[in-house]
């Protein structure tokens, strides 16, 4: 079958962008590892010995970055719907996050414990109509900040991919009662066409 004329210039934008090209060279797995790494470089948000859960984690570019920056001595559970290759001294879950199975695996491998930092790459499959998008990235946005205050520790951080529109100003506001400081990111790596940005919730106020 023909490929459009609208993949066929998604194919030619995504192997001609330059953190496409750079994340061949480095081994990182996508090109959204340089969006971590670019926030990480800001915040300092990831520590050796972290305990991390990375949440739309396939196909595992911020994972990699951040099970290099927590060392042997950290912990990291991901988790995503889609298959993902294993990445050393990496717990992955594999399954639909609105899924009451996969938060219970999840929880499961937290244990009693808490984590330091949950972060969030997740998107739903975008098709172009935001009055059917937007309430789909609003649910996951949802889902994450809910597992957020279930597993982070008082004083911990949460890093989560976000869209404005319906919904983003509600959600905001609710996260700004769950933490010391939230704020607005815009990586350099994120296309600037695309309606992405993240927000970066710090100091979890606890329950």
């Amino acid at each position: 079958m023909a490929r459009s004329k609208t993949s066929l210039g998604w194919l030619k934008e995504h192997f001609n962008d330059p953190y496409v090209k750079k994340a061949q060279k480095d081994g990182y797995r996508s090109r959204a590892s340089y969006k971590l790494l670019e926030i990480q470089e800001k915040y300092r948000l990831i520590r050796p010995g972290m305990s991390v859960i990375d949440l739309g984690a396939a196909p595992g570019g911020w994972s990699q970055v951040t099970s290099r920056l927590i060392g042997g001595q950290g912990r990291l559970i991901a988790s995503d719907i889609l298959e993902m290759d294993s990445i050393p001294d990496v717990t992955f879950i594999q399954g639909d996050f609105t899924q009451d199975e996969v938060l219970a695996q999840i929880l499961e491998a937290v244990g009693n414990s808490h984590v330091d930092l949950v972060i969030s790459d997740m998107a739903p499959n975008m098709s172009g109509t935001p009055a059917v998008d937007m309430p789909k990235a609003m649910f996951l946005c949802e889902l994450a900040l809910d597992l957020a205050t279930r597993v982070l520790k008082p004083g911990g951080d949460f890093l989560i991919k976000i869209f404005q529109g319906e919904g983003f100003d509600v959600y905001l506001k609710d996260a700004r009662k769950k933490f010391d400081k939230v704020q607005m990111l815009k990586p350099d790596s994120s296309r600037d066409r695309s309606r992405e940005q993240y927000m970066l919730g710090r100091g979890y106020k606890g329950e």
